[in-house]
């Protein structure tokens, strides 16, 4: 049974980070993904003192700190054309790296650049390739794995080519972070876990429903289209043991109870078959 995760994003805003474990963790979560920002209580500017607070805060509830998120690699992107953007998204890794250090985090999770009018995909491709390798002494450094998230960037549309990528970079601490969801719009998830396989370090989970196909399609866990069974499948064939991260939006009123239902549904789905054969 893998542990069950819930991104601090997911929980009601504005609650201090001791505040969301002890729910996470009395909603029945094993762990909480934190987000990295630029202001806040885990921000860049955060000291080693405080961390090291936060994770013990977490630790005292029970509850693991396992991954680092973060927004600003869209805002501050590694294969940006700006080079001045471009060295500040560096700056955003490299802060993520040490966060994540500090906290007892073994992941990083990277949004590696978006394909916009002005930045052409091939371009992307290539600075994103660089900056990867830039950034993995680093990762090896810290002793924190880059997770590489698939998101709506226009970017990495195809499993066979995100996995061309990471072999590309060829070093052991830069993987996939792989989302779920994020995929069914134009894929299907189970076959992106087989061909990404051992690349994968961590796993998101949302659903999505289909008929809707944008942003608003995005949805509850067993409310939208994904093929639960056949992605608890293709995990367990690859061997993942990591955590199963829910960044999902959750219940608008009754937000205690919203959580329950997520981690319950997680468990459920995720919870293998009796006799079932990896």
């Amino acid at each position: 049974m893998p542990l069950i995760g819930i991104n601090a994003w997911s929980l009601p805003s504005g609650l201090p980070l001791h505040r969301a474990f002890e729910m996470a963790k009395a909603a029945g979560f094993d762990c909480v993904e934190v987000n990295l920002a630029e202001e806040g209580e885990v921000s860049l500017q955060l000291d080693e003192r405080s961390a090291r607070r936060i994770a013990e805060d977490a630790a005292r509830c029970g509850i693991k700190l396992l991954s680092l998120s973060t927004g600003l690699g869209w805002k501050y992107p590694i294969a940006a054309p700006d080079p001045t953007l471009r060295e500040k998204g560096f700056e955003v890794v490299r802060c993520q790296l040490q966060v994540a250090h500090w906290l007892g985090a073994d992941t990083a999770l990277v949004v590696p650049g978006v394909v916009t009018p002005d930045s052409p995909y091939d371009v992307v491709y290539r600075l994103t390739l660089e900056g990867l390798k830039r950034l993995a002494p680093e990762a090896e450094r810290f002793g924190v794995h880059i997770g590489v998230e698939n998101v709506w960037n226009r970017f990495l549309l195809s499993p066979l080519e995100f996995a061309q990528l990471l072999d590309a970079v060829a070093h052991p601490y830069v993987g996939a972070y792989f989302d779920v969801g994020n995929v069914l719009a134009f894929g299907y998830p189970d076959q992106w876990i087989r061909i990404l396989n051992k690349r994968i370090r961590k796993v998101h989970v949302k659903d999505f429903r289909t008929t809707i196909g944008n942003i608003n399609g995005f949805c509850n866990p067993a409310q939208g289209d994904v093929p639960w069974e056949r992605v608890g499948i293709a995990l367990q064939e690859i061997g993942y043991d990591g955590p199963i991260t829910a960044e999902v939006e959750g219940y608008r009123t009754l937000q205690t109870l919203g959580l329950k239902h997520i981690a319950e549904t997680l468990r459920l789905l995720f919870t293998p078959a009796k006799g079932a054969e990896v």
